[in-house]
């Protein structure tokens, strides 16, 4: 018989535990391998998806360049995220929780932060986007939008229309948070369905008015060297890694719903390199087709539809966008941040208002400048935010999968006094690593966003930023693994744990 001592120790402390952080039953955990696909096809038929190819056409590739380059991201990074997504799919874990056994379970809040801040910015993105296109539909019926006075600062490059208009679009994401995620369903379909005809018209209006896909793929690279284009590649490679360096961390947010490892590898195989790069296809053709068709690459599909005669057509179409844009920005950009800021105090913190801070972070961070040209949607926001988000993937995976074998104590992952407490719950050796590894891509970060001229620094530091989640992934994760060396004995000698601490009572 258990002591009440022992009792006390087996329980989970509430500073750590909630329904939305605590481990999915395995009745609950129903999705399957169609699920998994439709998520990631959902998912990737966005606007960021399209402008993602239309910036690599802008930026000088032409369009088997620009589809190899994003094939070739997304198949890298789909690595990390079955690697990660085991975790979840095993034992029902979110990602801030499965973050503290490497990070410790007050250090865990560290890495969840940073993504946090980072889905913060792709939801002031999105929201930008469709704020935008409600702009773009307002504009053709209220001419009077365009000639609104100036109302903020030169600085922050925003008119007043387009921030009317952002403003509402955002108040409207806000309500859906209040209303709960489940009011999003209902557009998640309409998405399904509307996005993949709507890229088909687009495409069939731009092989049309281009006179044909020959004129439109015979576009040639800009590039006048071959030097020219690896310089491109490479950041432009790591970018479409980056594209999806937050979900390759969170993914366990996913797939603690799953039926089996089986249903998240397939359906995440199925799912995201093949959609991503079939709908980068169109965004590549389309941008293609505008510079035969204006003399001038459009690489924003928004602005591209306020260019239509029809005031019926472009407003349905800016309607739409905006639907769709609200369906993903919940599913994508709100779900993940708010548990992540749950975690940092699970009894204060609830879903709604984890979605509340995000909602307000999203706009503090200038989405408008971050989208405002292709050099800085690549260089500066995915590559930059991808030497963040490396490190702590290899650093996680390495903890996983080289020191602790696929092998967690569920129960002790919500106790403040477990073995995933190491010093006053910080993992101590998990936070060097990771600054070990975004130390490296600081200088080249810096000149990037002309905050430190190129002179100031060594040519071959600047260019590391060039990989910034692989020069992080692989230093964080290798540094973790000498730290953590004394410790992996001890760890490897408790590896056998039932299965009943897979089933935890948040009561």
């Amino acid at each position: 018989m258990e002591t009440t001592q022992e009792v006390a120790a087996s329980q989970p402390n509430t500073g750590l535990i909630s329904e939305d952080l605590a481990p999915v039953s395995l009745p609950k955990r129903t999705w399957d391998t169609w699920n998994y696909a439709a998520l990631w096809i959902s998912m990737s038929l966005c606007i960021p998806t399209y402008m993602l190819a239309s910036s690599l056409i802008e930026g000088g590739m032409n369009w088997w360049q620009a589809i190899l380059t994003i094939f070739l991201g997304n198949s890298i990074v789909l690595a990390p995220m079955i690697l990660n997504g085991r975790a979840g799919a095993t034992y029902g874990i979110p990602f801030p929780v499965f973050a503290r056994a490497s990070f410790g379970v007050r250090g865990a809040n560290v890495p969840a932060m940073l993504r946090a801040i980072i889905a913060c910015g792709w939801f002031g993105i999105q929201t930008w986007i469709g704020g935008y296109a409600l702009y773009q539909m307002a504009r053709l019926w209220v001419p009077a939008l365009d000639s609104l006075p100036a109302v903020f600062p030169a600085s922050w490059s925003l008119e007043t229309g387009p921030a009317v208009m952002f403003l509402l679009f955002w108040l409207l994401n806000m309500y859906v948070v209040y209303l709960g995620v489940d009011s999003i369903k209902k557009l998640l379909v309409f998405k399904a369905f509307f996005l993949p005809f709507a890229a088909l018209a687009l495409l069939l209006w731009a092989i049309s008015a281009g006179h044909g896909l020959g004129p439109i793929l015979a576009q040639p690279s800009k590039f006048k060297s071959s030097a020219e284009f690896w310089t491109f590649f490479f950041p432009s490679l790591t970018g479409m890694v980056g594209f999806w360096a937050t979900l390759s961390l969170n993914i366990p947010d996913f797939t603690r719903y799953a039926k089996s490892q089986r249903a998240q590898v397939v359906g995440q195989a199925l799912g995201l390199p093949l959609p991503m790069t079939l709908f980068a296809f169109v965004g590549v053709v389309v941008t293609s087709a505008t510079f035969i068709i204006y003399g001038k690459t459009i690489w924003d599909p928004v602005v591209l539809a306020g260019r239509f005669d029809s005031k019926l057509l472009v407003s349905l179409a800016m309607i739409a966008v905006a639907l769709s844009t609200l369906a993903t920005n919940i599913a994508a950009n709100i779900v993940s941040p708010a548990n992540d800021f749950a975690n940092l105090s699970p009894a204060r913190i609830s879903f709604k208002v984890g979605g509340y801070i995000t909602g307000v972070i999203g706009v503090l961070i200038f989405p408008w400048k971050l989208i405002a040209d292709p050099s800085g949607y690549i260089f500066t926001w995915l590559v930059g935010y991808s030497g963040l988000l490396g490190p702590i993937g290899g650093i996680m995976i390495a903890d996983y999968y080289f020191i602790r074998k696929q092998q967690l104590h569920v129960q002790e992952l919500y106790q403040y006094t477990g073995r995933y407490a190491y010093r006053n719950g910080f993992n101590t050796s998990a936070l060097l690593a990771l600054v070990i590894g975004i130390l490296p891509n600081i200088p080249g970060f810096l000149t990037t966003v002309g905050a430190v001229p190129k002179e100031a620094v060594w040519p071959w530091l600047v260019s590391l930023y060039s990989y910034a989640w692989f020069v992080g992934f692989f230093i964080s994760g290798v540094s973790y693994l000498l730290m953590m060396s004394k410790q992996r004995r001890a760890i490897n000698q408790s590896m056998s744990f039932p299965s009943e601490e897979y089933q935890i009572s948040i009561t």
